[in-house]
């Protein structure tokens, strides 16, 4: 889409860039954990898409993360390959996507960052995706292949399109890198629990609160656990260490698994309604 969207002003840009800090008083205010949902763009459609993420919504999801499904994924692990596999054997395409990310925004006021490889955004250009996401109505977005060391000149697309950067953390990110990394971060800090690729795990791992605990040292921001969540029980596990609970693979597992209508959205959105209420009631 890059420069067939209408601008739409600073005043919406301001208010955009502020849904993921709102979202976040809301959920201090209130004495709540957060809970981000991760879904492919165009999985097993775009139009599939849009109903997940509003049947999300109607279950309490705080935060949505949309994958841009990429033909090499080397973070990820099988389920999330197979579902950008299957997005792009669909037609999912830049455009398409940011056509979605607009129907969204007629019904979902939710914060909804860009979950992406530098690639698909660099195909585009990178200036003129940044600035086509942000009039979607996208809030933020995680890199996940771009280090600090090569960030800087990207950055400033970040601060002109009022977008965060949502940066990743990882238990073998050493201190004075994490300070680093941490400087330019704005919305939130997703912390990895585990290394390795993204996937469902029977328990997280053990090292997730060190993570947790030396990230807090470096900043202010709200921190996310993620990868391998996927029960009710390591949901809220995971709510008692961090401000918000991020799960992916189990969710793009059970979309993939159920029935690709209506109803088979609405039933993995009531089973996703459990993993919710578990980290709201911590």
């Amino acid at each position: 889409m890059g420069e067939w969207l209408p601008a739409n002003g600073a005043k919406r840009r301001l208010e955009m860039r502020m849904r993921i800090n709102k979202r976040f008083e809301k959920l201090r205010e209130r004495k709540e954990k957060g809970f981000i949902a991760y879904i492919t763009a165009g999985d097993p459609s775009l139009s599939g898409t849009v109903e997940m993420v509003k049947r999300l919504a109607d279950v309490g999801v705080d935060l949505i993360e949309l994958g841009i499904p990429f033909s090499d994924p080397i973070a990820d692990g099988r389920v999330n390959q197979a579902a950008a596999e299957r997005a792009l054997a669909a037609g999912a395409n830049w455009r398409g996507i940011l056509d979605t990310v607009q129907e969204i925004r007629e019904n979902v006021d939710l914060p909804i960052i860009f979950f992406s490889y530098l690639n698909p955004l660099y195909a585009v250009g990178f200036d003129k995706a940044m600035k086509a996401a942000a009039r979607a109505g996208i809030d933020g977005l995680l890199l996940l292949d771009l280090p600090i060391e090569e960030a800087e000149p990207f950055d400033a697309a970040f601060s002109e399109n009022m977008l965060d950067k949502i940066s990743l953390i990882t238990p073998t990110t050493p201190p004075e890198r994490m300070d680093r990394i941490l400087k330019t971060a704005s919305g939130f800090v997703y912390c990895v629990s585990r290394t390795g690729v993204t996937g469902v795990q029977a328990s997280i791992a053990g090292g997730a609160k060190d993570v947790l605990i030396e990230t807090r040292r470096h900043t202010d921001l709200p921190i996310a656990l993620g990868f391998g969540i996927s029960t009710p029980a390591q949901a809220a596990d995971a709510a008692t260490m961090a401000d918000a609970v991020i799960v992916g693979s189990a969710i793009v597992k059970r979309f993939d698994e159920e029935r690709h209508n209506s109803n088979g959205r609405r039933a993995v959105a009531k089973w996703v309604g459990t993993l919710v209420r578990a980290v709201k009631e911590v």
